[in-house]
């Protein structure tokens, strides 16, 4: 349906003379009445009648008057859902509880004029797609993984370096320690049922696998953190990888531990990913907000490089 007619049609019903309605639209009178008379065709029914006072709805007019005023309404919305400036910011993160959900949140008390999309997609590959693709404006990951580097119009930067915990119920073996060593950890139980094959967090922990000999099962269904946190508290001989920034509640009943991995400390690598021609006003906003509120001391981002921390090789620089 021809969108300038369905508006004409509206001018010249609030209106009531299709010469009002002309100057209203900035068109001639003659195009007016083109307009409706190629609705009126395309409808099968009369919308006005000709009067000595200017042009009278029909009943069926009257009939299409308020879905014609909808129609424009949604068409209206459905420009500015994809208009620059004028539709949410739409950011992916791997899951709501994770340190990339805090970092946006963050962003969120700075700027809450900002409109945010948050949605969470599964792998980097539907990430960098639906970057590519313009269905949203960034993402946080942990890039590239092994073999598999980012397409040339994709942009990134390292926003912020997790450290990894270890997560334990009150009879585990380590339950008591402060701290606990990376190396000490070989010959421990790691349990995690979230680790997918092929995605950029299964590369991460294949890498921590090899380099310090742990054992790592991902064995089972993955029926989510609550279940995960349950096999934990009543498994002595289970223990999990936590970021240290992931924020989980469990019944004090528990008596989970998170203990500090050390010696190095394994930290998760999360970066921003942006299309390079993303025009997005808020874009720029957010990419400057976390460069900002993720710079160390002097001002520089903190690196995975600084002693005593521990990524993958093939994890980008800062």
């Amino acid at each position: 349906m021809d969108l300038d007619a369905v508006r004409t049609f509206v001018a010249a019903a609030e209106a009531g003379q299709f010469q009002e309605a002309a100057a209203e639209l900035a068109v001639t009178q003659q195009a007016v009445s083109k307009r409706i008379a190629a609705l009126e065709r395309s409808l099968g029914v009369r919308l006005f009648l000709r009067t000595a006072r200017g042009a009278e709805l029909t009943i069926d007019g009257q009939a299409f008057l308020p879905h014609a005023r909808e129609l424009l309404r949604v068409a209206e919305r459905a420009v500015a859902s994809v208009r620059t400036g004028s539709r949410p910011l739409r950011v992916d993160v791997i899951n709501l509880r994770g340190a990339a959900s805090g970092l946006l949140r963050g962003f969120h008390r700075a700027y809450p004029g900002i409109e945010l999309d948050v949605v969470t997609l599964f792998d980097i590959e539907t990430a960098v797609a639906a970057v590519r693709s313009g269905a949203i404006d960034a993402s946080f990951r942990a890039v590239a993984a092994p073999g598999r580097p980012l397409p040339e119009d994709i942009e990134s930067v390292r926003v912020a370096d997790e450290p990894l915990q270890l997560l334990t119920g009150p009879d585990h073996a380590l339950a008591g320690a402060r701290s606990v060593a990376l190396a000490r950890l070989a010959g421990h139980r790691i349990w995690m049922p979230g680790i997918v094959p092929g995605t950029e967090w299964a590369a991460y922990y294949d890498d921590l696998v090899a380099e310090f000999g742990l054992t790592i099962e991902a064995t089972g269904p993955n029926f989510g953190s609550d279940a995960l946190l349950d096999t934990i508290a009543d498994t002595p001989a289970l223990a999990t990888f936590m970021g240290e920034h992931t924020r989980l509640v469990w019944p004090t009943g528990h008596g989970l531990r998170r203990i500090p991995v050390t010696d190095p400390t394994p930290v998760y690598p999360h970066s921003l990913l942006w299309h390079r021609d993303n025009p997005h006003p808020a874009l720029g906003t957010l990419r400057a907000h976390l460069a900002a509120t993720t710079a160390g001391p002097g001002g520089e981002p903190d690196t995975a490089a600084a002693a005593g921390t521990w990524v993958p090789g093939w994890v980008l620089p800062r």
